[in-house]
């Protein structure tokens, strides 16, 4: 029997089919797989789910056992949602009721990952091996709430509700460096373990010279062949400002497949470089001297189903933005703060935050100005006009960061929201400062009702669990600069 007669006859009746987590442009992508993995070269195909973190989890499946996944799902641990970011449990894993609302956790029995088979694609940097990105789900059927894949998804059926489809731009950087040592020897593989030693790529700030980016030129062609392999729509490779520092842009995508797309791109980075002998952080600020923050920049506009038209261009051609465009400016500016959490959840994400660093350091919005928080990108009634949102932190979970997007955008859009004049220099406007610090953004989103009405109280209530654990990881731990201020002197 062949591998794809197998997997056909297997799925009548499955879990899949049994809950209907299907659409019929899923079912359809179903059987062409079946009839690529037909005598293919294919041995093994990695089911993968983005976490609460943007990190990606998953197993690599023989390609039977993934052909019987594509009518029964994938059993997986659900004791990786409650890890916060070195897999210290954030509640007792055992005890009841650790989750309200969630009465499917309690014992963190198996869930079941259940394959999109519209991501399936070839890892190129890998012999005889596929992907798949999945969807998490509890065995009666439900949606896992803390996926948030599922999230993001919820989010755009609203915006879809309303008339409009979310078009995605990604700009993401990150450090690539030499590694010399991978810290393995058993004193160096603790909880969390050393991080690796490194050297620099080659020396920065000589921000985009063809010198520097040819010194690279090797191993970006080599990340930049492959990542068009797997199919992302690399726009393109940049030399950025720090040693080493690159930036990857994408051409617009629907928001799923622009999520899909930034975490692929992490993961793929990563091991790409590892193989090679490299280490790629996406670590928004690497703790080395005259070393420049990494941020992401979010491209973002509307359009109407089945058409290329952008809803944020102004019909009349009078303005950089039309109304739309300017209700949904209003809604980001309205819950940026409380927004925080989602755009940029690490603790060095904020040390980013500061005029030197080009990032934003106040909820504020300009014309062409990149300083700004929001910078509205087009001449008035350019077809390209957009928002490009410069307050993401490189390490943000991409499902959050986008379905913040939406959230936000989207009340503005419903209430008719009406932004501030644009601020003419953006780190003296007198405008609302960001979060200063990660407990901050815990405290902000804590207090704020619209995301526990738009996200719901479980997920909410559950991030900050997350976060609160890890903070008070943080401050238990004595720094470097403590040790160096304190030690000494006292």
């Amino acid at each position: 029997m062949t591998a794809g007669r197998e997997g056909s006859g297997s799925a009548a009746g499955g879990f899949i089919q049994r809950h209907g987590l299907w659409t019929d442009a899923q079912h359809e992508a179903a059987e062409q797989i079946r009839q690529t993995l037909d005598g293919s070269d294919i041995r093994q195909v990695r089911i993968g789910w983005g976490d609460q973190h943007g990190i990606m989890r998953g197993k690599s499946l023989t390609v039977p056992e993934f052909l019987r996944s594509l009518a029964d799902g994938k059993d997986f641990q659900l004791v990786t949602t409650i890890f916060d970011t070195t897999n210290h449990p954030i509640v007792s894993p055992f005890a009841a009721g650790n989750f309200p609302g969630v009465p499917e956790l309690t014992g963190l029995p198996d869930g079941i990952l259940v394959p999109d088979p519209t991501t399936f694609r070839r890892l190129p940097w890998v012999d005889g091996a596929a992907s798949v990105l999945a969807d998490a789900y509890f065995q009666n059927g439900k949606p896992v709430p803390f996926s948030t894949r599922g999230l993001l998804r919820g989010q755009l059926d609203e915006l879809a509700a309303e008339g409009y489809e979310f078009v995605v731009g990604l700009e993401i950087e990150l450090y690539i460096m030499r590694l010399l040592d991978p810290m393995l020897k058993p004193e160096d593989c603790g909880w969390p373990p050393t991080p690796p030693r490194v050297e620099g790529l080659s020396h920065g700030f000589q921000y985009l010279t063809e010198s520097r980016t040819d010194e690279t030129y090797g191993l970006l062609e080599t990340l930049s062949q492959q990542l068009t392999e797997l199919g992302l729509p690399l726009a393109t490779v940049e030399d950025e400002w720090g040693p080493g520092q690159v930036e990857f842009t994408f051409a617009p995508q629907d928001a799923l497949a622009a999520a899909d797309s930034a975490l692929l791109l992490r993961t793929a980075v990563k091991q790409i470089c590892r193989r090679l002998g490299y280490h790629a952080t996406f670590m928004a600020r690497p703790a080395f001297p005259e070393f420049f923050p990494s941020g992401w920049h979010l491209h973002q506009s509307l359009r109407q189903p089945g058409t290329d038209g952008n809803a944020f261009a102004d019909p009349d051609g009078g303005q950089a933005l039309s109304k739309v465009g300017m209700s949904w400016l209003a809604g980001l500016l309205e819950h940026a703060v409380p927004a925080s959490l989602f755009t940029t959840p690490t603790l060095t994400g904020y040390k980013r935050y500061r005029p030197d660093s080009f990032a934003p350091d106040r909820v504020a919005w300009g014309i062409e100005s990149r300083g700004a928080m929001l910078r509205v990108i087009g001449e008035p009634g350019s077809a390209g006009s957009h928002i490009e949102n410069r307050v993401g932190d490189s390490a943000a979970n991409p499902y959050l960061y986008i379905a913040s997007q939406v959230a936000c955008g989207l009340d503005g859009l419903r209430r008719g929201l009406e932004p501030p004049a644009p601020s003419l220099e953006p780190y003296a406007a007198s405008a609302t400062p960001l979060p200063r610090s990660l407990m901050d953004a815990v405290t902000e989103l804590r207090q704020d009702k619209f995301f526990r009405d738009t996200f719901g109280d479980v997920f909410v209530d559950y991030l900050l669990r997350i976060k609160d654990f890890e903070i008070g990881r943080f401050l238990q731990h004595v720094t470097d600069w403590e040790h160096q201020e304190y030690f000494e002197m006292y």
